[in-house]
């Protein structure tokens, strides 16, 4: 089996220096709920409202909008003039939305503003997955069966759907860093405390303790329910424009500072990646603490990108917050949480017990935190990150209060 900290497995993609070109100046969430009935166009569309709301602006300020690159029902331009009853010209680009896009979004924002092709930005993204889930359709288990190579040598040996994956990654990191099913719980009990105090989460009224993951039964060994993401039909949005625009705007500050993208060589096929208990922030989470000139000890709030607890634990790992092999450890207890902590961590909820709107939401919730407006807030946060994640990709973003 190949080290864990290999290097040759991945690579950082090039970025441009944005350092304090941009700013988010609006945030919007959509409800976030069960199956509702909703289109991910009219969840999206709601969010946006939100968004405008927030900011002060009007639909006509807005001049540029990003999306997913993939799934063909998501907020475009054409959305965008049907719901508001604009014409104007948009810049365009599927290189937003969540995911790994939620925290890149903000690069290809500040350089289309900084080139004049837009000088305001929205970024979107939601998902019905939850409405969609009785026709067995949407979400990552759709995408990955239609694998070919996924259907040809990994559902006919088991190896499917996404908690068996990770299931076995975090069998590994027991096997390799003696990680244990309480440090894993600590990060379940954690995000679900934060939830409880955010009045948007799906989970808000469902407390979770240590002993209750303890005696929840495993659905794939060593996970437990509480150890995998929710399903849910939600979305939100979030707006940027210069710095010095955003000084002019109603909300506090909050300032892009870096921004890094990592990759890896093996894509979604998990199996044959050589650093099996590691994650693309190997590669992402350096070039953003260096565009900012900030490190991991200078961060406030952390929220990543969180299918598993297992994705959390690595994350934490790979950004550089401590040691690999040492996140069992590192969690253990209330390391996590939002006023007790060392390292406040998804402090809305998260995608195991706020809703699973694939990341966007807990850039919402960075902003948030950052303004000081946030439901679980951490006492004088300056500096935020948001790690995104898609298997393939890390993304991580660095925010500051200005």
């Amino acid at each position: 089996m190949p080290t864990a900290d290999a290097t040759d497995w991945g690579f950082a993609s090039e970025l441009e220096d944005v350092s304090g070109a941009v700013a988010i100046v609006g945030i919007g969430d959509a409800d976030y709920t069960r199956a509702s009935g909703r289109t991910t166009r009219e969840i999206a569309a709601q969010a946006t409202e939100r968004a405008l709301a927030d900011a002060g602006l009007r639909p006509a300020d807005v001049d540029g909008l990003m999306y997913v690159p993939f799934s063909g029902d998501q907020f475009a331009a054409r959305d965008f003039h049907a719901h508001f009853g604009t014409s104007h010209a948009l810049w365009e680009s599927e290189r937003g939305g969540g995911m790994v896009w939620a925290g890149s979004a903000p690069h290809d924002a500040a350089l289309a503003i900084r080139s004049g092709r837009a000088s305001c930005v929205l970024n979107t993204f939601a998902v019905a997955w939850a409405t969609q889930r009785s026709q067995m359709v949407g979400g990552p288990g759709q995408v990955h069966a239609e694998d070919m190579i996924k259907r040809q040598l990994e559902v006919p040996f088991g190896w499917f759907p996404q908690p068996v994956y990770f299931a076995t990654i975090a069998r590994r990191h027991m096997h390799e860093f003696g990680t244990t099913a309480e440090q894993l719980g600590a990060i379940a009990v954690a995000c679900r405390r934060h939830a409880g105090l955010t009045p948007s989460a799906v989970m808000r009224d469902r407390p979770l303790s240590l002993a209750d993951y303890l005696a929840s039964p495993l659905i794939v060994d060593p996970f437990r329910k509480e150890d995998c993401c929710l399903i849910s039909d939600g979305g939100a949005a979030y707006i940027m424009t210069s710095l010095e625009r955003a000084r002019d705007l109603r909300q506090p500050v909050v300032a892009v500072l870096g921004v890094g993208v990592g990759n890896s060589r093996t894509g979604t096929y998990w199996s044959q990646q050589g650093a099996f208990t590691s994650t693309p922030q190997v590669f992402a989470a350096p070039g953003a603490f260096a565009m900012a000139g900030l490190g991991p000890g200078d961060v406030d709030v952390l929220a990543c990108y969180d299918p598993f607890t297992i994705v959390s634990l690595m994350q934490i790992e790979d950004m550089g917050f401590c040691p690999k092999g040492e996140g069992g450890p590192f969690v253990a207890g209330e390391r996590l949480h939002f006023d007790t902590g060392t390292l406040p961590y998804n402090t809305h909820g998260g995608m195991l017990s706020h809703a699973y709107v694939l990341g966007i939401a807990h850039v919402v919730e960075i902003v948030r935190q950052l303004r000081h407006h946030a439901a679980a807030q951490v006492r004088a946060a300056e500096i935020g990150v948001y790690g995104g994640y898609t298997g393939p990709q890390a993304s991580t973003l660095v925010l500051a209060r200005r």
